[in-house]
């Protein structure tokens, strides 16, 4: 390998997790909990993680909808004050 090569290697970026990868796991864990892939000894951790999700999940996604009202409520305000400023 020439030293062309090895610089010339596309960088890799980190690895990342998105909220809808989290919502993915949960529903998987649904769908392995209804199906019975679980042993009995097996469910209160896996029903924790399970919860842990769930409640990260829904506390991101409160965030996102309470800051894009916020965005919204702020640029119906800017666009309030441009049509009073206009309309004087």
């Amino acid at each position: 390998m020439s030293e062309q090569e090895t610089t010339a290697a596309p960088e890799q970026s980190a690895p990342s997790v998105t909220v809808n990868d989290l919502v993915n796991i949960y529903n998987i864990i649904d769908l392995a909990s209804k199906r019975g892939a679980f042993q009995a000894n097996e469910l209160s951790s896996v029903g924790a993680v399970a919860n842990k999700v769930k409640e990260f999940v829904d506390h991101v996604q409160a965030a996102q909808s309470a800051a894009a009202e916020a965005a919204g409520d702020a640029e119906s305000g800017q666009n309030a004050d441009v049509k009073s400023e206009g309309e004087a």
